[in-house]
């Protein structure tokens, strides 16, 4: 496993694109996915689509065009257009072309014409070439700032097939060209161009390289800038400041290892090319996406003593490298600084802030910091609502949520793609999926398209929900619209897997992930870390977290964290304890993300008093509980017939406006239902149906489970009546608490009906189902009806192994 399980080093050439998303081989590790089984209602929703193009209102679109905030319409950026370097001839012949009345079949007659005017003039001397250059070169740049790239594009084909051409294109050409075409999305003509003019002798040098490298990075296409740039420096050319800072903003944006950058940033020093603040606010930048504010801060002390001051980027970038490394207090020491050195706070400052706030629980304090920057006269921005009714959704806090919303919706402020996504997690993760699909229908009508995001949101929610036929549609969706897939796609689908229990299908894209050339990071490792976890294979996951340590990737909290599920689930407490007593003594920080997962894990290892110690240790450090953390409370006390305790976790969820979800309910039933109160069970059931939330399998086997425990069994018959037709369907758990029930009150020929039964409806009987029947019968002193079930037990499963009889025979001779 351990060798399965290896994540190889980020290869120093990345190779080339490959089809993503396509068909797993035979030879992978999971079975081919089954053809997608979506729920009627996201069926239905993706059936209104094209299955040949995909509409322009098509929600589901992925060709929506990104804007940056900021980022003017017009690639000109309402620039007029200078005519330097041209020649009064020059600036005609281009008035000329850029004429709506122009012919372009008199293209070779007017530059010819000017050619001509310039040999009069001429010896054909150096000058004659700089001034003839200087004129083809102003009217390339000219055409392509008025949009007309063919008619650039011609130009260039008519120097290029003059016999003077190699004196005529150079890399300045050359460049401009290649801008020219990435402006006018014309990526992949960009990349043959150098390709071509490279193979037919013409010098490429830095200036070239470097366009294609800034065409590639500004579309997305990350991998080819990694390439280009490779190239460039195998083929000895010197990268210059510029390549150096467009180069390591892209290795930032594609989640480089921090080593993998600091390579670049040594090298660009090693050469003589002294960075400057745009490097190293690039450079801060790039430790966002892992969390990396130790190194944000040295770099941040590095710029300083290099003699440049940090401007209002430089603070904000860092601003942000807090905000997601959930460290609010270093965040707000960075706003201080700002306003000593006289720049004033701007609503990306704020956001950033509220962000760090929001991230870490802390929503009052962001509520605070959003009135704060009203109060100084910046008004709140679609970020600001977004982050904050995130924030309130993690917490579990939906009615608060909810009303950030409805202000923002009160303001005047248009919702985004952002907050669309994270409503749709929201409701997604609720079981809410009526709710959900609603918001997929209002996002339609507001002009917004799915995005990356949302795919991966999707991904998400049906992974948490165990939904993983839902989960394979949406897949298939995605490859069957042609979708370009993301590493984060590809670690949410890992994660949504092994969360629906489909390990070996985990691995598989894992696998499929490194065959596409996409790079594992942190976020990749932690939720390979979380699929080992959920099996228990501690031993897999302390290599995977050596490796790591190794210099792979830093670990984080989510690191940890999964540890710790990796260590409950393999029943290693002794292991949890020595990690709480390094988190309690601060040797790993205590960060409230490790207290929360102690409180869980602590309380699936049913130890009581350690959950309530993890519990009190993160309230005392100020942070506050979310909804997990309170359900495990629940959970514990329950299991524990603690009802005392246990309401007064539901009463603190209630005071905090903090709303229950089905895992609450859940718990609550199963608590009722080993009491005396067993018949609050179905009450609570009710309650969640008229309340709208879907209950799933635990919440009616818990109901069935206090009938049949109580000799109820016609009210246990009803429920599960009840659960087969709203479509949820029985499991074995299901079925062996009703064979075990009629089992304890002899009534065998029913508890064998159950048996037929499930069979008969494609549920396999396992240990547990025939021990019933075994057990009750020796108990009952009716050992030779036992053996006769065991002799004729293939008469009832002609699918029983040989190895079964044999462990039931042995069990009989055995009581």
């Amino acid at each position: 496993m351990a060798e399965k399980l290896a994540l190889p080093l980020i290869l120093p050439n990345p190779p080339p694109s490959k089809p993503l998303f396509q068909d797993l081989p035979p030879s992978a590790a999971a079975p081919p996915l089954p053809p997608p089984n979506l729920s009627p209602l996201f069926h239905d929703y993706l059936s209104q689509q094209s299955p040949a193009t995909t509409s322009s209102h098509d929600p589901f679109s992925l060709q929506r065009s990104r804007h940056r905030i900021g980022k003017h319409h017009d690639p000109n950026k309402g620039k007029p257009w200078l005519n330097r370097r041209l020649s009064p001839l020059g600036e005609r012949t281009l008035h000329s072309l850029i004429d709506p009345q122009f012919n372009p079949d008199k293209l070779h007659q007017e530059l010819s014409s000017l050619l001509r005017y310039r040999i009069e003039d001429s010896d054909f001397s150096e000058d004659y070439i700089d001034a003839v250059f200087s004129d083809l070169l102003g009217i390339i740049k000219g055409l392509g700032f008025h949009k007309k790239c063919d008619l650039a594009m011609s130009v260039f084909d008519w120097i290029k097939n003059r016999s003077d051409s190699q004196k005529l294109i150079n890399g300045s050409v050359v460049a401009v060209v290649i801008t020219m075409l990435g402006k006018d999305g014309r990526i992949s003509a960009a990349a043959s161009l150098l390709h071509n003019l490279q193979k037919d002798g013409y010098g490429i040098d830095v200036y070239a390289y470097t366009s294609l490298i800034t065409v590639f990075a500004r579309n997305g296409r990350y991998r080819e800038a990694v390439m280009v740039f490779k190239k460039m420096e195998e083929e000895g050319c010197t990268p210059t400041l510029i390549t150096y800072n467009v180069i390591l903003n892209v290795f930032g944006k594609m989640g480089m290892p921090w080593h993998k950058i600091m390579e670049v940033f040594d090298g660009m020093k090693s050469s003589g090319v002294v960075p400057d603040a745009y490097t190293y606010n690039t450079i801060i930048s790039c430790c966002r996406r892992g969390s990396l504010y130790e190194e944000a801060k040295v770099m941040f002390e590095e710029m300083k003593s290099a003699g440049y001051v940090p401007d209002k980027v430089t603070y904000n970038a860092l601003l942000d490298v807090y905000g997601k490394s959930r460290r609010p207090e270093e965040a707000k020491e960075v706003l201080r600084e700002m306003e000593v050195n006289d720049f004033s706070p701007s609503i990306v400052t704020y956001n950033s802030l509220i962000s760090a706030y929001a991230r870490d629980g802390l929503l009052d304090e962001a509520m605070e910091l959003k009135d704060k920057m009203m109060d100084k006269g910046i008004k709140p921005d679609v970020f600001t609502y977004t982050t904050l009714l995130s924030g309130f959704e993690k917490a579990g806090k939906d009615d608060s949520a909810m009303k950030v919303f409805e202000e923002m919706q009160a303001a005047g402020c248009n919702p985004n793609i952002c907050t669309f996504n994270a409503l749709i997690k929201m409701f997604g993760n609720r079981g809410k999926f009526t709710e959900m699909m609603k918001i997929f229908d209002d996002m339609k009508v507001s002009g917004c398209r799915a995005d990356v995001v949302t795919w991966n949101t999707l991904l998400a929610v049906f992974g948490q929900n165990g939904m993983d036929t839902e989960v394979s549609g949406v897949f298939k969706e995605m490859k069957r619209s042609g979708f370009v897939a993301e590493r984060d796609t590809f670690n949410t689908l890992i994660s949504a897997y092994s969360r629906c229990g489909s390990f070996d299908q985990a691995m598989a894209i894992y696998k499929l992930m490194l065959k596409a050339g996409v790079a594992p990071d942190l976020s990749t490792y932690n939720a390979v870390l979380a699929a080992l976890a959920r099996g228990g294979l501690w031993e897999q996951s302390e290599k995977v977290f050596a490796e790591m340590m190794n210099g792979r990737c830093k670990p984080n909290q989510m690191t940890y964290s999964s540890l710790l599920h990796a260590y409950a689930n393999g029943k290693k407490v002794e292991k949890i304890h020595d990690l709480a007593r390094d988190i309690y003594d601060g040797a790993i920080e205590p960060h409230p993300v490790l207290l929360k997962t102690l409180v869980l894990v602590y309380s699936k290892s049913d130890l009581v008093h350690e959950t309530e110690q993890a519990f009190l240790e993160l309230r005392r450090k100020g942070f506050s509980p979310d909804v997990p953390t309170l359900n495990a409370m629940v959970s514990i006390y329950g299991r524990r017939q603690l009802l005392d305790k246990a309401n007064e976790i539901l009463n603190f969820m209630k005071e905090n406006g903090i709303t229950p979800s089905l895992t609450t309910y859940n718990s609550l039933m199963y608590m009722h239902s080993r009491s005396g109160n067993f018949e609050k069970a179905e009450e609570i059931l009710r309650y969640l149906v008229s309340k709208g939330v879907k209950p799933d399998i635990i919440s009616y086997n818990t109901v069935i489970y206090g009938y049949c425990r109580n000799s109820r069994m016609k009210d246990a018959s009803r429920i599960f009546e009840e659960m087969t037709a709203s479509g949820v369907a029985p499991d074995v758990i299901t079925y062996n608490t009703f064979v075990a029930s009629y089992a304890a009150e002899a009534r065998f020929v029913d508890a064998i009906s159950v048996i037929r039964y499930m069979i008969k409806h494609g549920c396999r009987p396992n240990e547990s189902t025939y021990n019933s029947i075994v057990d009750w019968y020796c108990k009952l002193n009716r050992s030779e009806e036992a053996m006769m079930f065991v002799t004729n037990i293939r008469q009832l499963n002609p699918l029983v192994s040989k190895d079964e009889e044999t462990r039931l025979l042995q069990r009989l001779t055995m009581r």
